[in-house]
This record gives structure tokens, C-alpha cells and sequence, in this order.
């Protein structure tokens, strides 16, 4: 971490949006800036690209990090695919995943409520990326079992994660 903060020279704390714009630029990630309250970066994970959006709402003092791990989900497999989010989503400490409306997809959502001056430390930045794109990595593969190989969702997630352990 601190030859991110080196490079980026960036010892103080930001805006959340542009302290995400100078961790994607200083990781050499793609990501435009939306406007002043949201940004759009890829990174690549274990299993594919994942779309991130940060959305800051300046008078709740909250940032919000969206990772889109690209799992689109058959509407014949949305039951598994809810249950397998209830089961995942007790092993989370932060965040969460949900699967969005419009357009079936998964999706993992990240909030965090900044304090009085509305910043963001470098630290906290690239932990609220490291954390949305290892959870990501960390489910990929049951959401992936309940989908293709017909798994149910309990089998899923046990596969999932023992595989995970196996790799590490």
C-alpha cells in the first residue's frame, strides 16, 4: 500500500471521488469520472473484468462502491441464485450482494459513511476496492456452480469455498 501512496503522492485525505480516480489511475486501471459524486473503473480479478462505481451522496456523507462481477442470471435460475445470495451473504462481514432489477444481474455493494469533512484516506480507498474485488473473486465460483453446473445452492457455496481454501 505505501507504494501506491508513493506514486500517487497523495498523502492527505480527498474527495471520495477523486481519491478513487487517483488509486485507479495510480493502478493503471481504466476509469472515467462521471461527475463530481461518481466514477466507473474496471479491474481485473480471478475470474474476469468487474465493473466498479463509486457514488458518493455528499449530504449523507456516504460512499458507496459497486463491483458487477458481469454474472447475468436466467430468470429460470433466480430462486437458486436468491437462495445462494441469502447463504453468501451470511459469510460477509462488509458489503453485500443483491441482484439488481433491471437487468438481473449480481451485483456486491460496499457503504461507508465518511466523517464531518466528507474524505477519503488512501487506506480507505484501496480497502474498499481489495474488499469488493476479493468477495467478488470469493463467490464467483458458486454463483458460476449454481448456473451452469446445476448445483444447488448449499453444494455451490460448499464448492465454492473449499476450492477457495484450496488455493490459497
Amino acid at each position: 500500500m505505501g507504494t501506491v501512496a508513493k506514486s500517487m503522492q497523495v498523502d492527505d485525505d480527498a474527495a471520495p471521488v477523486d481519491m478513487l480516480a487517483a488509486l485507479f489511475e495510480a493502478r493503471g486501471w481504466p476509469c472515467q469520472s462521471l461527475s463530481e459524486e461518481e466514477i466507473l473503473g474496471e479491474i481485473q480479478g480471478s475470474w474476469g473484468n468487474y465493473q466498479l462505481r463509486g457514488v458518493w451522496r455528499r449530504e449523507d456523507r456516504v460512499l458507496q462502491l459497486i463491483s458487477l462481477p458481469d454474472i447475468r442470471l436466467p430468470r429460470e435460475k433466480l430462486r437458486d441464485a436468491y437462495e445462494l445470495l441469502a447463504l453468501v451473504n451470511e459469510q460477509l462481514w462488509l458489503g453485500h450482494f443483491d441482484i439488481w432489477s433491471q437487468g438481473d444481474m449480481l451485483v456486491y455493494r460496499h457503504g461507508v459513511m465518511l466523517g464531518d469533512d466528507g474524505l477519503l484516506s488512501l487506506d480507505q480507498a484501496q480497502a474498499l476496492v481489495e474488499t469488493a474485488v476479493d468477495e467478488c473473486d470469493r463467490f464467483y465460483p458458486a454463483f458460476q456452480f449454481v448456473l451452469w453446473s446445476d448445483k444447488s445452492p448449499r453444494d455451490a457455496l460448499a464448492a465454492a469455498l473449499i476450492d477457495a481454501a484450496g488455493e490459497a
